[in-house]
């Protein structure tokens, strides 16, 4: 009876080992593999600064414009060819897999171009430096980013804005009254993620971040894809309002949010399918974009 314990006690010991041992590998492999990962571009390309004012109008070219996750993977967007002229404001559809969110990322650089280039108001982004692209474009993502800290912070994270700007945006975006009911109003402590706010409260607060940015261009990637309807209706609203005049890019992931857009860039396989007013894409049956209506339930 005791040899068989002491046995099983030896095997116990020695699965525990072999397990321990395997993530202690597989730890040292992550380590090996994020010190041989490339470095992203610098922040500040001296030569190449873009004027303070860039982007002045927010027209985007993209020229032939294709990129890929990384050396040796398939394109996921290919040869790009579209202006989009300032102000204007453009909801990109797809089905799943068709690129639309690689369309952001290929704007904020966080993937680089293959061949190909974007240009932001006569300025090759891939030219300048990252901090240089990134604080003159305002992104709301489908996951609200916030986090530990004061509220203030998650709206004006460098300090550069008066508190009269922050409660005008808050204002905006319909959450002032919500805010001055909390403990400390603009102090108040936000944990990570944003858990003691509630979804809707969350992608709002990046809405008001959005406000107090206030940039030339503007990119909604599926902002209210985890919203409730009311909260769509509120953040579409106060977008129209408040950045008639900048460009707008809206990722969409419902139709009804896109159907007030001056254009619509339709993705197919990485490729520009369709590019046209929403009446002249419904008004052709035979249009990807009248079957993702159909299949929406808009028509």
């Amino acid at each position: 009876m005791t040899y068989a314990l002491s046995v099983t006690g030896t095997l116990n010991w020695l699965v525990r080992m072999s397990c321990d041992m395997e993530a202690n590998i597989v730890a040292v492999e992550r380590m090996k593999e994020y010190s041989s990962l490339k470095t992203e571009a610098p922040a500040i390309v001296p030569e190449s600064r873009p004027p303070p004012s860039w982007p002045s109008k927010g027209e985007i070219e993209f020229n032939n414009y294709s990129t890929r996750y990384r050396e040796g993977l398939d394109l996921v967007l290919r040869e790009i060819k579209s202006t989009v002229r300032p102000s204007e404001k453009i909801g990109v559809v797809g089905r799943t897999g068709a690129g639309k969110s690689s369309l952001t990322l290929g704007l904020f650089r966080l993937i680089e171009p293959a061949d190909g280039e974007i240009i932001i108001d006569g300025v090759n982004i891939a030219t300048i430096g990252l901090h240089d692209l990134r604080s003159h474009l305002t992104i709301i993502p489908q996951d609200p980013v916030l986090f530990a800290g004061p509220l203030r912070e998650n709206l004006d994270p460098f300090n550069e804005v008066s508190d009269d700007r922050i409660w005008a945006a808050l204002e905006s975006a319909h959450l002032k009254e919500t805010v001055s009911k909390l403990e400390g109003k603009l102090d108040y402590k936000v944990v990570q993620g944003g858990e003691n706010l509630s979804v809707g409260q969350r992608q709002l607060v990046c809405l008001a971040r959005a406000l107090v940015r206030k940039t030339k261009v503007l990119v909604l990637d599926e902002a209210t894809a985890a919203v409730d309807v009311e909260t769509d209706d509120i953040i579409q609203k106060t977008i129209r309002e408040e950045f008639r005049e900048c460009t707008i890019i809206t990722i969409a992931h419902r139709i009804n949010t896109i159907m007030d857009s001056d254009r619509i860039l339709v993705l197919d396989k990485g490729r520009v399918a369709e590019f046209d007013t929403p009446q002249v894409l419904l008004a052709n049956k035979g249009s990807i974009f009248y079957s993702l209506a159909k299949q929406s339930g808009r028509l």
